[in-house]
Order: C-alpha cells, then sequence, then structure tokens
C-alpha cells in the first residue's frame, strides 16, 4: 500500500504565499526546490506528508 506522493509545504516570508514541492520531483528543480515560485526566496518548511486535509491551500509547483 503507498500513500502517494510525498509532499513538501512551505510558505514564502517575502510574500506569504502557501506552496508545495512533490519530492519525487526534486532532481527537476535542484537548487530552486523550495523557492516561492511567486519571488524566488526560499520559503520556510511548515510540514510534509502525503496530501493533507487543508492541501488545496498549498498549489504544487510546476516547472
Amino acid at each position: 500500500m503507498t500513500w502517494g506522493t510525498l509532499y513538501f509545504y512551505y510558505q514564502c516570508p517575502e510574500c506569504g504565499a502557501q506552496f508545495k514541492y512533490d519530492f519525487s520531483r526534486n532532481d527537476e528543480f535542484g537548487e530552486r526546490f523550495g523557492d516561492c515560485p511567486i519571488c524566488g526566496v526560499p520559503g520556510t518548511y511548515v510540514k510534509d506528508g502525503p496530501r493533507q486535509p487543508d492541501d488545496a491551500d498549498y498549489p504544487e509547483v510546476e516547472e
């Protein structure tokens, strides 16, 4: 049994945006993994795990 994709959830300290990264794609993002997709600042780690009840509050970062 699998719980699905592991996500890392972040909040930007600059603009306040909430976002998540799919850990299985960390090689695609390289050094940018965890950075805010809006302003590029490293995000503040909030939590990690499979899909969460508040998942819709954290849009997934796409390349």
